[in-house]
């Protein structure tokens, strides 16, 4: 089992992408952020749980939607615990108020975002997307999320998730994966 070595986020800058970097040095809680050197090839979540054995329910997933409504695209990211699945085609969509909604392709999530696939995180998007927080994510003790690049992670108390930039909690927005 791979033990995990947290140290502040603010003194290990190289574990982030450029931008997730500045943007932590620019939250109202800093010091509440961690970080943590992975070996990349375990930066999924499910390599992670099981090289580390960290509860599952103690992860969360960024994932990027897009959709359009009257010629002009909306874009979100999504945080939601890794034991749940956000519901994209009702909720989000109607947040969103688009017609269609779905996944950003990967290559283009990844220029956009200038992150790494596997390491998309919440904490320095583009500052004109909003960040969709299922209300699951708050009631954890402490979450562990992307750092923007593969090789590293960042751990925020759950309710922080909620003082993110352009973060709305969205009640339900997820839904329990049967395992």
């Amino acid at each position: 089992m791979t033990s995990l070595l947290w140290q502040p986020a603010a003194s290990a800058p190289e574990l982030m992408a450029p931008s997730t970097a500045a943007a932590v040095a620019a939250l109202d809680f800093p010091d509440e952020v961690d970080a943590v050197a992975i070996d990349p090839a375990i930066s999924d979540t499910a390599a992670l749980v099981e090289a580390t054995g960290m509860d599952l329910a103690d992860s969360a997933n960024c994932v990027i939607v897009a959709g359009k409504r009257d010629g002009v695209e909306r874009v979100a990211a999504l945080l939601v615990l890794a034991t749940t699945r956000a519901d994209i085609n009702n909720v989000v969509r109607r947040h969103l108020d688009v017609r269609k909604i779905s996944f950003m392709p990967m290559d283009d999530a990844v220029a956009r975002t200038q992150m790494e696939y596997g390491g998309i995180t919440p904490i320095g998007l583009p500052a004109d997307w909003p960040v969709l927080v299922d209300s699951a994510v708050l009631q954890r003790d402490s979450i562990v999320i992307g750092s923007g690049i593969r090789a590293g992670k960042l751990r925020i108390p759950g309710a922080r998730a909620a003082q993110l930039p352009n973060a709305t909690v969205i009640e339900g927005m997820a839904r329990v994966v049967d395992a």
